[in-house]
């Protein structure tokens, strides 16, 4: 474990305010678990609820606290989100029998994962805790939170705002808790202590929950390409991009940051951009934007989710006052083209392509450097294309002819699952490439009885021809 501070009686202050937590939250879970379905769903709709009318008041906490993004995505996000979650939440089955199979003589049953460690990111603070108790409770489960520091004032506000919620409802308090004086060291200890830990943040965050020993879901980095292809509508493209990147000031993880485009309407999605009110740096803005995008090649928080004039400003040039976001020109990734990655920033790198193919291939291999199985996007009206790029892409979700940064967590314009939390499968290094939901806050046990009247398939009837085939065997 790493080391944390020590008091005279050489006891660990932090294992022990962890372990405090962690007994409080096991007793209000216990009683948690008495709770039949309609209550939990009444508990995590209040939830949903209080979100919607507390989304202003957060937002502006939160913009007031970490200076990212912009106040009007948050409140939409937020909203959208909870009542998005109550959507399919409404007919989800987490409790007692949640599904029978008559034909298969199965039945299965949802019980509690037990105490949930939440790892909170300074991006969107306040949706990772309403929405990661939502589904906590639905599976009757208690979730204690483990705030960023740039973000921990956002966090302890929404978590002891919805204890108070907690309180009026008369069920637990303590089925959410917080960690309110962040560490590496409590982080660390209460990962250790906790039954399940969900994981939305950096990439070291994410392998440190998946090296804690508890069973975890963690989240890849994103870093989303688009293709553009030539059957587009290349204004409805550019504007669709354009509307990722002001969401929040692409403060979110599934935010276009490069576009491939065919060769051969390169210029115009370009023109399309400019119209839509991109900025097109020159190879001198460029280096420059790229000297304060990143220091010591991290990422520079003080640039991360701000306007597009406020960036230019902070790299020494000008853009004109209706510039929105910006577009640079590149032909490499990996580390030597640190514009090839994340960049969290209203930024986006434009490649150029001659062949679907090599399309495919560069959009793989900017992903292996970074974002691998995170999320794509394609702008085609070819459906032979569209589907030969899903199957040829290392990654967990597509966005056909859509805003990806707004599409992929669930939208109501889309059937993709409501969450905040996106699993980026073994490219990503993650247990899962599905849509975090409530269904990974339950255990399942199976009942099984026996099949009466049963058949047994001949040997032909399962293996076929290959029964036949000499090369079979020697």
């Amino acid at each position: 474990m790493t080391s944390v501070t020590s008091n005279d009686s050489g006891i660990d202050i932090d294992v022990n305010s962890i372990s405090s937590l962690v007994t409080r939250a096991k007793a209000a879970q216990k009683i948690a678990e008495g709770y039949n379905q309609e209550e939990v769903r009444r508990i995590a709709a209040s939830i949903g609820w209080f979100a919607v009318n507390k989304a202003t008041e957060w937002a502006n906490f939160t913009f007031e606290e970490t200076g990212m993004g912009e106040i009007q995505s948050k409140i939409n996000r937020t909203q959208g989100r909870a009542r998005g979650i109550m959507r399919d939440l409404k007919n989800a089955k987490t409790v007692g029998v949640i599904e029978v199979d008559e034909e298969k003589q199965l039945v299965k049953i949802g019980k509690p994962v037990g105490v949930v460690g939440a790892l909170i990111p300074t991006t969107v603070p306040a949706g990772v805790v309403f929405i990661g108790m939502m589904n906590a409770i639905m599976g009757r489960n208690a979730m204690i939170c483990s705030p960023h520091p740039r973000a921990k004032l956002t966090t302890i506000k929404v978590v002891n705002e919805i204890r108070q919620l907690f309180k009026r409802l008369g069920v637990p308090e303590d089925l959410l808790l917080c960690i309110e004086d962040p560490s590496i060291a409590k982080t660390n200890e209460l990962m250790q202590q906790v039954d399940l830990v969900v994981a939305t943040g950096g990439a070291a965050m994410v392998k440190a929950a998946y090296s804690s020993g508890t069973p975890a879901y963690g989240v890849g980095a994103g870093n989303v390409v688009v293709v553009i292809d030539e059957t587009a509508d290349l204004s409805d493209a550019a504007n669709k991009v354009a509307e990722s990147q002001l969401n929040d000031l692409a403060i979110g993880c599934s935010t276009e940051n490069a576009v491939v485009i065919k060769d051969n309407v390169y210029d115009e999605v370009i023109e399309a951009m400019i119209a839509s009110g991109a900025y097109l740096c020159n190879e001198e803005e460029k280096e420059k934007l790229q000297a304060v995008l990143w220091k010591n090649g991290y990422l520079n928080p003080e640039v991360l989710s701000k306007p597009a004039t406020f960036m230019a400003e902070k790299a020494g040039f000008k853009i004109p006052e209706d510039r929105t976001w910006l577009i640079v020109e590149e032909t490499g990734f990996g580390p030597e083209y640190p514009f090839s990655g994340e960049k969290l920033s209203v930024v986006v790198t434009l490649y150029k392509y001659d062949t679907f193919e090599s399309a495919i291939e560069l959009v793989n291999n900017i992903q292996a450097y970074s974002g691998a199985g995170h999320s794509c996007g394609i702008h085609s009206n070819d459906d032979d294309r569209i589907l030969k790029f899903a199957l040829e892409t290392n990654t967990s979700r597509v966005a056909v002819r859509m805003p990806v940064g707004k599409s992929n967590a669930g939208n109501w314009n889309n059937g993709m699952p409501f969450t905040i939390n996106l699993g980026c499968g073994t490219w990503g290094k993650n247990i899962t490439s599905e849509n975090i939901t409530y269904k990974n806050y339950i255990n399942t046990t199976w009942v099984a009885r026996e099949i009466t009247n049963y058949t047994v398939p001949t040997d032909e009837e399962l293996f076929g021809d290959v029964m036949a085939d000499p090369k079979v065997f020697e």
